[in-house]
């Protein structure tokens, strides 16, 4: 070794080393080319709960704190500060779409995104919609893009209010968001629904 210190990742030195560089927004992680020191044990659920060697993080400003630092690297979730990356395991989406603030109407209609770590998105060109269907069940899971190829599911109640807000176009039923028709179903297929 060149005389560096082995680095060992811990939740708590990565939450330190987060704090001591943050100022204000996000951190600039895409600026950050740390080397990578492993996988920690710590994993986002499906639901948007973080846990960290399988117990629950129950303060919301370290989720925060947590989340401000991920990225995504060669389809691989990482936690990244100055000094060190750490991979994580991620069971669907990194975040979760808890709320949607509409204005306006048909194309000229705009969604805002809130997510459950308080990130904001306005969907459409930068910040797409996608749904996808389970092949056996038939059941969708849409997501929208938060940050950096992070996507956030959109949880069912808001999902409820989009497809109430949904509208035939070329053959599709979908939403509008920012000038940009997003799709949900093809408009044949809702015959059967």
């Amino acid at each position: 070794m060149s005389g560096q210190k082995a680095v060992t990742p811990s939740a708590d030195g990565i939450a330190e080393a987060v704090r001591a560089s943050k100022s204000r927004g996000l951190p600039p992680v895409h600026l950050w080319t740390p080397p990578f020191c492993g996988d920690l044990d710590m994993r986002i659920a499906r639901d948007g709960t973080w846990y960290y060697q399988g117990s629950p993080i129950t303060r919301p400003q370290l989720v925060r704190l947590f989340s401000s630092i991920l990225k995504l690297e060669d389809d691989k979730y990482v936690l990244v500060t100055p000094v060190e990356k750490v991979g994580i395991t991620v069971d669907d989406a990194p975040f979760v779409a808890t709320d949607v603030e509409v204005t306006g109407a048909g194309q000229d209609q705009v969604l805002e995104f809130t997510t459950h770590v308080d990130d904001t998105a306005i969907a459409g060109p930068e910040h797409s919609i996608r749904v996808v269907r389970d092949p056996e069940t038939e059941e969708p899971a849409p997501y929208v893009m938060i940050r950096a190829g992070l996507e956030a599911l959109i949880d069912r109640k808001t999902f409820y209010r989009l497809v109430d807000l949904g509208e035939d176009h070329d053959g599709w039923f979908g939403i509008w968001s920012s000038g940009t028709f997003f799709r949900i179903i093809p408009s044949e297929a809702l015959d059967g629904l």
